[in-house]
């Protein structure tokens, strides 16, 4: 996951944001959640890539002598 936040503001119709966030609550997800599985979905579909995950804790463990 993500080690940072930023945040994105829509504009939405009333009607569909009550109804999105219905959905999302029968579905046991937040619309945040739904939204950045949106993004990623849309991303991976036009074949963009990006860093998600720190390098920190990943580099090459030492091999005991």
């Amino acid at each position: 996951m993500e080690t940072k936040s930023a945040r994105l503001t829509i504009l939405i119709d009333p009607v569909k944001k009550a109804a999105f966030e219905e959905l999302c609550a029968a579905q046991d997800l937040t619309p945040s959640q739904v939204v950045r599985q949106l993004i990623r979905d849309y991303l991976e579909h036009h074949g963009v890539t990006y860093k998600t995950k720190s390098t920190v804790g990943t580099r090459a463990r030492r091999k005991a002598p």
